[in-house]
């Protein structure tokens, strides 16, 4: 029987936890909750969808901005590639992240966007946190239109 490493997996399912603390903290608006999250000297690139290089402080003023653009957000995360290396790690995470636009006439269009996240992490005294994300877009459609179901 093969040996199994309680503290790997304990770590796996803390990581496992951030990263589906970020998509809940982000959707609900609540970016301040963020800094629970991340080191305080953890760096950010978003520049790949034209967002900011930079500490947390500016990407939570930044989301800020984007978010108020949208009616509502989800960010649906798949299945992350994490990978321990005793008191930091890495990982990939798969996201498709539907943004609803509500428009002037009550009609609202749809963004979709399809990215990727490669982050980093630290074992801190506080648990695990990231030390560092970088999103990679993979693709975008804009302005799908909402069309009510019929029954």
């Amino acid at each position: 029987m093969a040996h199994i490493n309680l503290e790997a997996v304990a770590d796996t399912l803390a990581i496992q936890h951030l990263l589906a603390r970020y998509p809940v903290l982000v959707d609900s608006g609540d970016l301040d909750a963020l800094d629970d999250l991340f080191t305080a000297d953890a760096h950010l690139d978003f520049s790949g969808f034209g967002g900011p290089n930079a500490g947390l402080t500016e990407m939570k003023d930044v989301l800020k901005g984007n978010l108020a653009l949208f009616a509502r957000t989800q960010h649906m995360m798949g299945l992350p590639l994490i990978t321990l290396n005793a008191h930091t790690a890495t990982a990939r995470t798969p996201c498709h992240n539907p943004m609803v636009i509500e428009q002037k006439d009550g009609t609202t269009q749809a963004w979709l966007i399809g990215l990727v996240y490669d982050d980093e992490f630290v074992e801190t005294a506080e648990g695990w946190r990231f030390a560092s994300r970088t999103a990679t877009r993979v693709y975008s459609v804009v302005g799908l239109a909402d069309t009510p179901l019929s029954g």
